[in-house]
C-alpha cells in the first residue's frame, strides 16, 4: 500500500504513475485469444470441446454436457433458502424498475422545411451473456445483465458459462430462472465469446455479448467487437473512496477491502484530508483481514494496488478523483452533494455515509458493470440501451426537396460525387 501527500513536491510525478498504471491484459494474452478465436472460427464445436476439456476439466459430448436446462434453474430456484430466495427476487425487482425508466422514447416530428424526420428504436434479435465460473460466480452479476436485456424487448437471451470439472452455481442458476434466461450453454472462456460471435454447430451467433470475466474474456470481446456490439471491455475491479476523519474508519477499512477482495489485480484508494484517520483505517484494514475469508486475495490487492492519499483539503478531491475516473467513487461526507457535482468522471457515485458501494452491487437498481481502467472519462455503466439500436427515418415531399435540396446539390458537387447531385437534380425538375 502506498501512502501519498498532495503537499510532497514529488506528489504530481508519483500520482500520475498511479493514474496511468495498467493492470489489464498484456501483448502475450492478446495473441492467446486471437488464436482461439481463430480455432473457434475455423472448427466450431470441436474447437470448444477441446477448450473445454483444456481449461475447465469439463467433457462436452452428450447433450446434457452442453446445456443447462430450465428445469434444472428453476429447480435450483425451489431449493434455495427462502431468504436468500426473496433476496435475489428483490434485487432483481429493483433492477427492473431502474432500468425500465431506461427506455428511450421514439421521435417523429416534421420541421420548418416540411421534412418529416425521426428514430425507431428497436432491441437486438439475440444477446450473448457471460457469467463467470470459478472465483467469481456471481448470481447479481447475471441479474444486471439479463434484466436490462429483457426489459429492452431481447428475445433470444442466451448464457455462457464455464462449469469447471462440470460443477455449476446453483445460485446462478437461480438467477437465470428469474431473469427468464432462454439458455445455458456449458463453456466459458475465450471460446465461449468466439462461439457466440461467430456461431458454431449448436451454438447460433448473437448480436451484443455483455458481461464480466477475466483477461481472456475481456480481450476476447475486444477482439469481437465489429462482429457482435458488446458492453465494455472490463478490467479488474476499482473503488475510490472520498473521507473525511468523521467516518467511521471500520466502515471505510471494509469499503476498500469490498473491491479488493474480487481479485489479486483489483484496486482501492482512500482520498482522505487526514492522516490520522488515514493511520486508523490502514489498522482496521490489517485487523479485518485476519478474519476474511478472501483474505489471500484481499492482502494481494492491497499491498500491491491500494494506495492512500492525504489532501490538505476535500476541495483536491475532485480532480485527484476525475484524472482517476474510477469505476466506484464513494463520497464519505456529511454533504456529498456539492463533491458529487464537482466529479466528472465516475462509473458510479455512492452519496453519503450509509451508502456503501456493495448495496450497488446487488439491490439498489442501477447497474453495476461499470467501467473500469478510466474508461469513465468516456464511457457509461451497462444499460438498456446496450441492447437497442436506433433507426432514423426521413421523408420529403415535393416543396420539402425543393427547399432543401439544391443545398444537398452544392454539397455534392463541391465533394465531387456527380452522381449523388443528379440523383437530387432529376428529381429537382
Amino acid at each position: 500500500m502506498r501512502m501519498l501527500k498532495s503537499s510532497d513536491p514529488a506528489f504530481d510525478a508519483r500520482f500520475r504513475k498511479i493514474v496511468n498504471a495498467r493492470r489489464e491484459s498484456d501483448s502475450d494474452i492478446a495473441i492467446q485469444v486471437r488464436d482461439i478465436l481463430r480455432e473457434v472460427k475455423a472448427r466450431g464445436d470441436e474447437a470448444l470441446v477441446t477448450y473445454s476439456m483444456r481449461f475447465d476439466g469439463h467433457t462436452l459430448s452428450e447433450q446434457s454436457d452442453w446445456v443447462i436446462t430450465a428445469e434444472r434453474c428453476k429447480q435450483a430456484y425451489d431449493d434455495l433458502e427462502p431468504e436468500l430466495r426473496d433476496a435475489l427476487e428483490l434485487a432483481a425487482k429493483r433492477i427492473e424498475a431502474y432500468h425500465r425508466d431506461q427506455l428511450p422514447e421514439n421521435r417523429d416530428f416534421t420541421d420548418d422545411a416540411g421534412v418529416r424526420q425521426g428514430a425507431i428504436w428497436r432491441p437486438v434479435d439475440a444477446a450473448g451473456l457471460y457469467v463467470p465460473g470459478g472465483r467469481a460466480a456471481y448470481p447479481s452479476s447475471l441479474l444486471m445483465n439479463a434484466i436490462p436485456a429483457r426489459v429492452a424487448g431481447v428475445e433470444r437471451l442466451v448464457v455462457v458459462t464455464p462449469t469447471p470439472k462440470g460443477k455449476s452455481n446453483p445460485l446462478v442458476l437461480a438467477a437465470a430462472h428469474i431473469a427468464g434466461v432462454d439458455e445455458i450453454w456449458r463453456v466459458g472462456g475465450a471460446q465461449a465469446i468466439g462461439a457466440l460471435a461467430y456461431g458454431t454447430e449448436k451454438i447460433a451467433p448473437v448480436d451484443v455479448i455483455t458481461g464480466p470475466g477475466n483477461a481472456y474474456v475481456a480481450e476476447a470481446k475486444r477482439q469481437m467487437f465489429g462482429v457482435v456490439g458488446i458492453d465494455m471491455v472490463a478490467g479488474p475491479s476499482e473503488i475510490l473512496v472520498i473521507a473525511d476523519k468523521d467516518n467511521d474508519p471500520d466502515w471505510i477499512a471494509a469499503d476498500l477491502l469490498s473491491q479488493a477482495e474480487h481479485d489479486p489485480t483489483s484496486q482501492s484508494i482512500l482520498i482522505t484530508d487526514n492522516e490520522a484517520f488515514a493511520a486508523q483505517v490502514a489498522d482496521c484494514i490489517d485487523l479485518q483481514l485476519t478474519s476474511l475469508a478472501t483474505a489471500e486475495t484481499a492482502m494481494k490487492s492491497w499491498e500491491d494496488h491500494g494506495v492512500m492519499i492525504v489532501v490538505d483539503t476535500l476541495e483536491e478531491a475532485s480532480d485527484l478523483a476525475n484524472a482517476l475516473a474510477a469505476e466506484h467513487v464513494e463520497l464519505a461526507v456529511a454533504d456529498p452533494e456539492p463533491l458529487m457535482r464537482t466529479i466528472r468522471h465516475a462509473g458510479s457515485v455512492f452519496l453519503g455515509r450509509m451508502t456503501p458501494e456493495a448495496v450497488g452491487d446487488y439491490v439498489a437498481g442501477p447497474n453495476h458493470v461499470l467501467p473500469t481502467g478510466r474508461r469513465a472519462r468516456f464511457a457509461s455503466g451497462l444499460s438498456v440501451l446496450d441492447f437497442m439500436k436506433r433507426t432514423s427515418f426521413i421523408s420529403l415531399d415535393d416543396a420539402a426537396l425543393a427547399d432543401i435540396g439544391p443545398a444537398a446539390v452544392a454539397l455534392a458537387h463541391a465533394e465531387g460525387l456527380p452522381a449523388h447531385a443528379k440523383s437530387v437534380e432529376l428529381r429537382l425538375k
